[in-house]
């Protein structure tokens, strides 16, 4: 049996008997803490009616001394009056004492207030004219405080028997529930009704609603207390969501006088105290579990201390880089034992691990280094090929002008080729930078390298053997073709350079499915379906180090003038920018191996490529809008279009053009720069003027952009002349363009 499982199974047998024992008590305690609250209300409850009672009693016994009183048999209101303020102030508890004429009317009291009332229509005074040497209660409002009292009615009858007054005394039942809250040290609440569910004495805590002088006839709570011999106790909720418990008194005399007493308590604070010994066996069961595992631990570092020793010495080791650290045998049993074989085996593993982590470091540093190249090669495209528009139409008219001059004339045409050369090298630094614009469809590779067979024995001479190989059903894959055979001429190129002397050249075609295994020249893995075109020489080879830098553009072994070190970086941008990848092998004597990597095309693209135009070079007359953010730019073009018969309009910017074709004119096409400074591009523009003119015909111009152009309506890829063109490609493309049917 492990450790682990050793040191579980006691902390759970340890704490098994003090948290069941824990548990128990709780409920106990919760259960006989809340039964003796429960209790306790209502003997509460029974406590304050009999101390009322009592009152009562008291009260009734006062009256009997005050009717026998002589300051009382008078018709002298006022002495009257005065006798009883007198009596009054010996017994606070009293709201007022008076005297009531048989008549229902007041006589005199000890407010001294001489008001008039008349009493015919209180319980009291009815019940009281039909009795003897007994007192009659009601609890009310009096009439002269505004207080809730209890009212204690006494008749005084001459010796015949007749009624000749009635003694009233107004028992203050507010100081008398303040007594009782102040006993029961606020923790209950005290409630007073009437009969008919009027609040008389409303409980001081914040949770009650209902106000001294309103009514809560029809609460659940008064069915309750009303009922004449219901339960001892209800929980009841009130409006807010505050739930109480409440204690009803039972006593026969109260329910006499009209008088409904009850004591309520918060349901949360009937368990308070159950809570409160719960926490306090929760802490005696966090200290005794702390003592547990004090002791666990002192255990376990005595018992296996030494073996974690020797796991602590061998982490330190490997932590400062010592990869050769081991511990020896033997291991014990169990996790440690476990734990011990594999940290050696790591160790083992760390040390081969390392020299391949230092392949991965200066991979992805080669990785960085051409992404890198590629956002800054991007970046100037734009740039330059406008550069390089303005050149070589310049170049073209002086050629034209200087026609006379042969020494000027070959200067123009120099400069010329020289623009092209810019302009080829433009193209390699794209496709490197996987920012070329493609134009991919389904082809038959295979074919497609098999249509290049002549070009490619012309290419590398009779001295060099050339052999092809093809793998039938070969699957289907989506390739730009003209970029295809640029770069498999580029391949071919570099095989013929590495054999001066002749060689073996072998070009093969066939499906291939890559695993996590096989890496690119980047070192990542691409695993998948492709269609595989490698290019094999035996001639001198490369070492390592030319291997790891053959991709970086202007990289090159070639002496100076004989290689500008795009080739293979054309290659590699052009297989990355198509979904592939690119692998290469070699060793110095013993040759080289390159192979591209294409996509296997799961569905077959439904268009078919846009046929070729015919080069038409004749002049027109029709009306041009130009739009070109470059100034010298937009003059070389529009000049170029005067000289080719068109009436031009020019712009510099999308909005202004958009104003233009919103104002009456006859305006047949709309030749824009796609990239453009203010917001708005050329597919934009074309989008909105085609809206504002349905019948407007669209050429785009570029020397550089990301993504493919669509045309306005997004039926396909747009008609687009790269920069730098000559005067016959401007020419021709705006001829075509012209002569497309209406949308």
């Amino acid at each position: 049996m492990s450790l682990r499982t050793r040191l579980l199974i006691l902390v759970i047998a340890a704490m098994l008997v003090p948290a069941i024992l824990v548990g128990l008590r709780f409920v106990q305690n919760r259960a006989s803490e809340i039964d003796a609250a429960l209790a306790n209300l209502a003997a509460s409850a029974d406590d304050i009616a009999s101390d009322l009672n009592e009152k009562i009693q008291g009260t009734a016994q006062l009256h009997y001394g005050l009717a026998r009183a002589r300051d009382l048999d008078t018709r002298d209101k006022a002495a009257c009056s005065a006798f009883l303020s007198e009596v009054r102030e010996e017994y606070p508890q009293f709201t007022g004492i008076l005297t009531i004429d048989p008549d229902g009317s007041l006589f005199c009291d000890s407010l001294r207030t001489n008001r008039t009332l008349d009493l015919n229509d209180r319980g009291y005074f009815k019940q009281v004219k039909g009795l003897q040497g007994v007192v009659a209660a009601e609890p009310v409002f009096g009439r002269l405080t505004g207080l809730s009292v209890l009212q204690i009615a006494y008749p005084v009858r001459s010796e015949t028997g007749a009624l000749k007054f009635v003694l009233l005394a107004s028992f203050n039942l507010n100081k008398f529930a303040e007594f009782h809250d102040k006993r029961l040290l606020a923790e209950k609440d005290i409630l007073f009704v009437d009969a008919k569910g009027t609040v008389l004495v409303a409980p001081k805590g914040g949770g009650w609603s209902e106000p001294v002088g309103g009514t809560i006839a029809g609460s659940d709570l008064f069915r309750f207390a009303a009922a004449p011999d219901g339960e001892p106790f209800r929980e009841v909720t009130d409006r807010g969501g505050r739930t109480q418990i409440w204690g009803v008194a039972r006593s026969p005399s109260m329910r006499k006088a009209g008088l409904t007493i009850m004591v309520g308590r918060s349901k949360d604070g009937l368990v308070a105290a159950a809570n409160r010994r719960l926490y306090e066996d929760m802490a005696i069961l966090a200290v005794a579990l702390l003592l547990l595992l004090a002791g666990l631990w002192i255990l376990t570092t005595v018992s296996i201390g030494r073996q974690i020793g020797r796991l602590a010495t061998m982490a330190k080791r490997l932590g400062r880089g010592d990869l050769s650290a081991r511990i020896p045998e033997p291991h014990p049993g169990g996790e440690l034992g476990g734990l011990m074989t594999l940290l050696n085996g790591t160790a083992e593993s760390l040390e081969q691990q390392r020299a391949a982590i230092a392949d991965l470091n200066q991979k992805l540093s080669q990785s960085q280094k051409m992404e890198a190249m590629g956002q800054l090669t991007g970046g100037v495209a734009h740039d330059f090929n406008n550069l390089l528009t303005v050149i070589l139409g310049n170049s073209e008219h002086l050629a034209d002008q200087l026609a006379g001059n042969k020494e000027l004339h070959r200067i123009a045409g120099d400069i010329a080729t020289a623009a092209e050369r810019g302009s080829d090298l433009t193209r390699s630094l794209l496709a490197f930078a996987r920012k070329q614009p493609l134009r991919p469809r389904e082809i038959d590779i295979a074919e497609k390298v098999l249509g290049m067979e002549q070009l490619l024995r012309r290419t590398l001479g009779e001295h060099i053997e050339c052999r092809f190989a093809f793998e039938r059903d070969l699957w289907p894959a989506s390739v730009d073709p003209g970029q295809l055979t640029t770069a498999l001429l580029n391949l071919v190129l570099n095989a013929r350079d590495a054999m001066p002397e002749g060689g073996k050249l072998t070009v093969e075609v066939h499906n291939s499915s890559l695993g996590e295994s096989d890496l690119d020249v980047n070192g990542e893995p691409r695993p998948g379906d492709y269609v595989m075109v490698a290019v094999t020489d035996t001639g001198s080879g490369m070492s390592a180090e030319v291997v790891s830098r053959a991709f970086e553009p202007f990289f090159t072994t070639k002496e100076v003038g004989k290689g500008t070190g795009l080739g293979l970086s054309m290659v590699y941008g052009f297989a990355q920018q198509s979904g592939g990848l690119v692998q290469m092998q070699s060793e110095p004597g013993r040759g080289s191996v390159v192979r591209l990597f294409f996509p296997r095309l799961a569905t077959p693209p439904n268009e078919d490529p846009r046929p070729a135009e015919a080069t038409v070079t004749q002049a027109g007359h029709e009306t041009v809008l130009l739009v070109e953010d470059d100034d010298m730019v937009r003059a070389y073009v529009e000049n170029e279009l005067r000289t080719l018969g068109y009436r031009v309009i020019a712009t510099s910017n999308g909005p202004a053009a958009l104003e233009l074709l919103r104002q009456p004119g006859d305006i047949q096409l709309l030749f824009t720069d796609v990239v453009m400074p203010g917001g708005m591009f050329g597919p934009e523009l074309a989008r909105q003027a085609t809206e504002l003119r349905p019948d407007l015909k669209v050429l785009f111009t570029s020397g550089y952009s990301q993504t493919p152009v669509k045309t306005p309506d997004g039926g396909g890829d747009a008609r687009i002349l790269t920069k730098p063109f000559r005067r016959k490609d401007l020419a021709a493309m705006l001829r075509a363009a012209l002569s497309e049917p209406s949308r």
